[in-house]
């Protein structure tokens, strides 16, 4: 680990910075192994370096030897890092500093409504599955908060602009998917920064991080897509300039679900104790998208010379991985 990560970089840095960002809630799928490999595909083939973040804010994924089995499982896929690993359970200080920032800003407000009342005040956010929040604490008098925090602890909330305000409509230029527009009042609302628990909500640490390590080239699944326009927002306010976004195509099963921890879709570890390659899932990752074609086995480094944003934006639609994707 060469340069701390909330200290400035050196001029002679990569122009790209990319980053891997797991949580350790479980072993790594296919579907993690695809954005992984896009994240360093994107970085590499620039002659930008990785940064390795463990998003272990939430107690329930505050595992180091979950967080040591995804790094095994991505060394073991040929996709290694530069700096890290940095654990965002060991910077509640930092995001502390940056939520008293706001604060002190009078750009947040504390917000009582319990997860049932934001369900049925709402449809889910199209994109991410969120709630449009509709505001009801954001004019709270302070008596009335004052009584209300004697029945349960609040969360925190940021204002984004009201309707009609130019300032409230973001515009995210996505390798992949291409220009995308939110309103954050519209599509959003005022969004958390830190839940009722304590936890710092994944909008503020993962900006704050991406921001303070240095990093310019952020790849995730596109259904993180909808969180771009909150997380540019928010790093306006900091006086930071937002990433270039990749949100990639999610992998589903042939049902059309998303694949998942929780069920083991085509885990990584019984996939290695079935005697799987890693050339083979890279191969087959990649023919996906249209990087190589079909059948091919491949390391990340030898797949470096056909990697191009352009591909993965002519084949932008989800993966359907059954049974036979690895053949």
């Amino acid at each position: 680990m060469s340069t701390p990560a909330n200290s400035p970089r050196s001029p002679e840095r990569p122009r790209v910075v990319g980053r891997f960002a797991p949580t350790p809630s479980g072993r790594m799928h296919l579907g993690n192994a695809f954005s992984a490999l896009m994240a360093w595909l994107g970085a590499r083939s620039a002659g930008g370096s990785m940064v390795m973040r463990v998003e272990d804010l939430d107690p329930r994924a505050q595992s180091r030897e979950r967080a040591d089995l995804l790094m095994r499982d991505l060394a073991w896929l040929g996709l290694n890092w530069d700096e890290g690993p940095f654990y965002q359970s060991e910077r509640t200080e930092v995001y502390e500093q940056v939520l008293a920032r706001l604060e002190g800003a009078g750009l947040t407000y504390p917000c009582f409504c319990t997860r049932s009342q934001l369900h049925a005040a709402s449809a889910p956010h199209a994109s991410d599955g969120t709630y449009v929040y509709q505001g009801t604490c954001r004019n709270l008098s302070a008596s009335e908060v004052a009584e209300r925090m004697l029945a349960r602890q609040p969360a925190t909330r940021l204002r984004v602009p009201s309707a009609g305000d130019p300032r409230g409509t973001i515009e995210v230029h996505d390798l992949v998917y291409g220009v995308h527009v939110e309103t954050l009042a519209r599509d959003c609302g005022d969004f958390l920064v830190r839940r009722s628990d304590g936890v710092f909500a994944y909008q503020l640490a993962v900006s704050v991080d991406d921001a303070l390590m240095g990093v310019n080239q952020v790849v995730r699944g596109r259904d993180l897509l909808g969180s771009a326009a909150r997380q540019t927002y928010l790093l306006g306010l900091l006086g930071f300039d937002a990433p270039a976004y990749a949100h990639v195509p999610l992998l589903v099963a042939p049902d059309g679900r998303r694949l998942s921890k929780r069920e083991r879709d085509l885990d990584l570890g019984a996939l290695r104790e079935e005697g799987v390659r890693p050339e083979r899932i890279v191969g087959r990752l990649a023919a996906a998208v249209g990087l190589v074609d079909a059948g091919t086995d491949i390391s990340p480094i030898e797949l470096l010379s056909e990697f191009s944003w352009e591909t993965i934006s002519r084949h932008n639609s989800d993966i359907v991985v059954g049974d036979e994707f690895l053949l």
